[in-house]
């Protein structure tokens, strides 16, 4: 009966979070940016990000090309106003209007995905969290809003996790569970995270990384 109970809280979860997405898709418009004015916007990113997005130069900087065009404008919002925290991006936004952070974010989202490689000793805990969940722990399945194929939900705004750097990832899963990142909406990230152990956070950072 526990167990029964537990398979359902999960499944209760999963359709909470296909409602939430569906709800944001919408009633959320697509970030209009363009890419090519963004192309003369992007000095003050590529020391870190690279021109295509896809330079790694510290675990706590991501990459970004092919991202989602509205994750990143999100992002880049967030950071400006203070509601994320990104020590390294203290100050780089401050010049850029409102349009110049949706072109940035067109333009980045044009570049092509960066590759990555998971660890094959975690690819079995990482691939069953990420499409099943753990129902012993009330864990509903990442792909419900990150996409079987991992490339996120660019209508809703959800970021695609293939390629990304496994550090960065691994770093912002704990971000989330620590409650030192509160971005997401309807703290979904929050609450599912706080469930998983350290073993399993690297699984999932791992395995994402891989997927293409």
């Amino acid at each position: 009966m526990k167990n029964m109970a537990v398979a359902n809280s999960v499944q209760n979860i999963s359709l909470t979070l296909v409602a939430i997405v569906a709800l944001i898709s919408g009633s959320t418009l697509l970030a209009q940016g363009d890419a090519a004015a963004g192309a003369n916007k992007i000095p003050v990113c590529v020391a870190c990000h690279g021109q295509d997005g896809n330079m790694i130069v510290l675990p706590n900087v991501p990459k970004i090309g092919g991202q989602n065009e509205k994750y990143l404008l999100k992002q880049m919002q967030d950071i400006k106003s203070g509601v994320r925290t990104a020590p390294l991006m203290t100050g780089m936004l401050t010049a850029l209007n409102d349009q110049d952070l949706a072109d940035v974010a067109a333009y980045y989202a044009s570049q092509p995905m960066g590759l990555g490689a998971a660890e094959p000793e975690k690819v079995a805990l990482g691939e069953t969290l990420y499409r099943a969940g753990n129902a012993s722990i009330g864990v509903a399945a990442c792909s419900a809003c990150h996409s079987p194929d991992v490339r996120g939900l660019a209508s809703a705004g959800y970021p695609a996790l293939s390629g990304q750097d496994v550090a960065y990832t691994e770093m912002q899963l704990k971000a989330f569970k620590d409650g030192v990142r509160q971005n997401d909406e309807a703290e979904v990230m929050r609450s599912i995270v706080a469930r998983l152990n350290d073993a399993e956070i690297a699984a999932l950072a791992s395995y994402v990384a891989g997927l293409r």
